[in-house]
C-alpha cells in the first residue's frame, strides 16, 4: 500500500514537472522598434523575428523604465525600478539581496536548469558600495562576460569553443543556445535560457558574412528625423553625448551607411534567433517553450537630431517586445497588444509561467493576462528615469498608454526647469510639446508627483538614490536644490 502511494506521488510530481514550460528570453542591446519588419519596416530583413510575431503577440506600447543597459538589465532581472534596485553606471552594482530575488535565481531554486550567454550588463555585490563580481556560479551553464563583451567570439573566454565555426559572437550565441537546449532536452528538468546579444550596440562590428545584405541600399528616414524636428525639446536634453552623436555617429551626413550597418547587425541577430528556433524544433521542446524577444532599450538613430539612447523620448525609451506561447489557444494568429508594458514585467512573467511565486512588492506585473485579453490593463503609468550622465540631463517622467510627461529640473548654466507633455495617441513621433494650457497637464502633473513620492518612500538608502526624490520634486525651487549628482 505504501509503495503504491509512493509511486503515485512520484508520478504526480513528474507530471507537474513535465507540465512546466521551458523559457527562452532573448535580449538585444540598443534596438529601436523600427528595425523590424513586424513593426512596419518593409526595408529590413528580419524573417525569423517576424515569424515570432506571426505566431505570438507583438506589443506596441512597451517601455524601458531606464533607457541605459546596466540599470535596464537589473530591472529586467528583478522586476524593480532603478531607484529600488540601486544599480547603474556611476552608482553601484546590484546588491545581493535583490539578486537573490531575480528570476534566474528563483527559477533555479525551483528546479529549472538555467543558462545565460552574452552581455549580462551588471555585477553583484554583497553589500552596498562594495566591488561587484559576475554571478557565474548562479547558473547551470555560463557563457556571459564582463562589461560590454566583444563581437569577436574568441575574445570572450566563455565562448571560445564556438570561435572557429562562428568567429562573430552574434551567431555564436545561437550555437551556445543550441548546445544548451539539446542538452537540456535529455534532462527531466525544465530550462530557462537567457541570451543577451551585444548587437546592435556600438562600436559597429557587423558580421562580414552579411556584408551584401544591405549593400548600396537607401533607407527611409523616420518622420521625426533631423535637428529641425527637435527644436521644441527641453534645452537640458542637449547636455549629454546623445545630442552631439547625431553628427559624430554619422546620422547627419551618412544616414544610409550608418543604418545599413545597424540593420546588418540585427540581421545577424535574426539569424541567431532562427538557430534557437531550430534547436527547439530539433529537440522536440518547441511545443512547450515560451519565447520572449525584446531589447534593453531603444535607440534614437537620428530622430529629433539625436543619437544613442538615455533620453525619455520614444525612440530611446520604447523597445520591441514579442511573446510566443505555443500552448495558447490563439497561437499563430499574429496578435498585437496596445497595453502599457515595461521592462520590469519580464521577471514576474517568467516566474508566472513557471508557477513560481512572484516576490511581493515588486514593480513589474505578469504579461500573461494580456495574452488572453490584449485590452487588459496591468499598468496605468510607468516612470521614465535618467540619473546618468551630466547632471543637466537628469530627468524623470511618466508615460501612460496615450500621454507622456517629462520634468527636467536642472536650472544651472542658464537653464530653466522645464516640463514637456506629449499626446502619443495623436503625436506618436513627439513632434509637438503641448502648451502649458493643455487640459491634460494637471492630471499628468499629479501622476508625476505621485511617482516622485514613490521615489522618496521606496528608493534604496544607498548608491546616492535618495537625494533624487527632492531633485525631481516640482514644488522645490532650483535655488533650494543641490545637484543630485554622484559624489554629492
Amino acid at each position: 500500500m505504501k509503495a503504491s502511494i509512493y509511486f503515485l506521488l512520484v508520478t504526480l510530481a513528474s507530471a507537474v514537472a513535465a507540465d512546466r514550460p521551458n523559457l527562452v528570453f532573448l535580449l538585444t542591446d540598443d534596438q529601436t522598434t523600427y528595425s523590424l519588419g513586424c513593426y512596419g519596416n518593409t526595408e529590413v530583413k528580419t524573417p525569423n523575428i517576424d515569424r515570432l510575431a506571426s505566431e505570438g503577440m507583438t506589443f506596441d506600447r512597451h517601455y524601458v523604465t531606464t533607457a541605459i543597459c546596466m540599470a535596464s538589465r537589473a530591472s529586467i532581472m528583478t522586476g524593480l525600478y532603478e531607484y529600488r534596485h540601486g544599480c547603474n553606471f556611476t552608482h553601484g552594482a546590484l546588491v545581493r539581496e535583490h539578486w537573490e530575488k531575480a528570476y534566474p535565481k528563483l527559477l533555479r531554486k525551483a528546479g529549472y536548469r538555467t543558462a545565460i550567454a552574452g552581455k549580462i550588463g551588471f555585477e553583484v555585490c554583497e553589500a552596498p558600495g562594495e566591488q561587484g563580481t559576475l554571478p557565474e556560479g548562479d547558473f547551470d551553464s555560463w557563457a556571459a562576460g564582463p562589461g560590454q563583451t566583444h563581437y569577436q567570439t574568441a575574445k570572450n573566454p566563455s565562448m571560445k569553443r564556438f570561435a572557429k565555426e562562428f568567429p562573430h559572437a552574434t551567431r555564436a550565441y545561437g550555437a551556445f543556445a543550441k548546445e544548451f537546449i539539446m542538452g537540456s532536452a535529455k534532462s527531466e528538468q525544465p530550462f530557462c535560457l537567457s541570451i543577451s546579444f551585444k548587437a546592435p550596440h556600438k562600436p559597429v562590428e557587423p558580421d562580414p558574412i552579411d556584408d551584401d545584405v544591405y549593400k548600396g541600399m537607401t533607407f527611409t528616414k523616420p518622420a521625426n528625423y533631423g535637428r529641425d524636428k527637435g527644436k521644441h525639446f527641453a534645452k537640458q536634453s542637449q547636455g549629454g553625448r546623445q545630442y552631439e552623436r547625431f553628427h559624430s555617429w554619422g546620422y547627419a551626413d551618412d544616414y544610409d551607411a550608418e543604418m545599413g550597418k545597424y540593420f546588418q547587425q540585427i540581421y545577424a541577430v535574426d539569424a541567431a534567433v532562427g538557430m534557437v528556433r531550430q534547436a527547439l524544433a530539433d529537440s522536440e521542446t518547441a511545443a512547450n517553450t515560451i519565447v520572449i524577444f525584446t531589447s534593453d532599450n531603444g535607440f534614437l538613430c537620428g530622430s529629433h537630431g539625436y543619437g544613442s539612447k538615455v533620453l525619455p523620448y520614444e525612440e530611446a525609451s520604447r523597445a520591441p517586445l514579442i511573446v510566443v506561447d505555443p500552448r495558447h489557444p490563439k497561437h499563430g494568429q499574429a496578435r498585437r497588444c496596445g497595453a502599457l508594458t515595461g521592462n520590469v514585467d519580464f521577471s514576474p512573467t517568467l516566474l508566472d509561467y513557471a508557477g513560481v511565486s512572484i516576490p511581493e512588492g515588486i514593480d513589474g506585473r505578469s504579461l500573461r493576462p494580456l495574452l488572453d485579453d490584449p485590452k487588459a490593463l496591468i499598468h496605468e503609468s510607468l516612470p521614465l528615469i535618467n540619473v546618468w550622465g551630466p547632471s543637466e540631463v537628469y530627468s524623470f517622467g511618466v508615460v501612460t498608454k496615450t500621454q507622456k510627461y517629462i520634468f527636467w529640473p536642472d536650472g544651472s548654466k542658464g537653464n530653466t526647469p522645464n516640463e514637456e507633455l506629449y499626446h502619443l495617441d495623436k503625436d506618436p513621433h513627439e513632434l509637438e510639446a503641448t502648451s502649458l494650457g493643455d487640459e491634460a497637464l494637471p492630471a499628468m502633473r499629479q501622476r508625476y508627483d505621485r511617482a516622485v513620492e514613490d521615489w522618496k518612500v521606496k528608493a534604496v538608502p544607498y548608491h546616492r538614490y535618495q537625494p533624487f526624490g527632492r531633485h525631481f520634486d516640482r514644488s522645490v525651487p532650483w535655488s533650494e536644490k543641490a545637484p543630485a549628482r554622484p559624489g554629492t
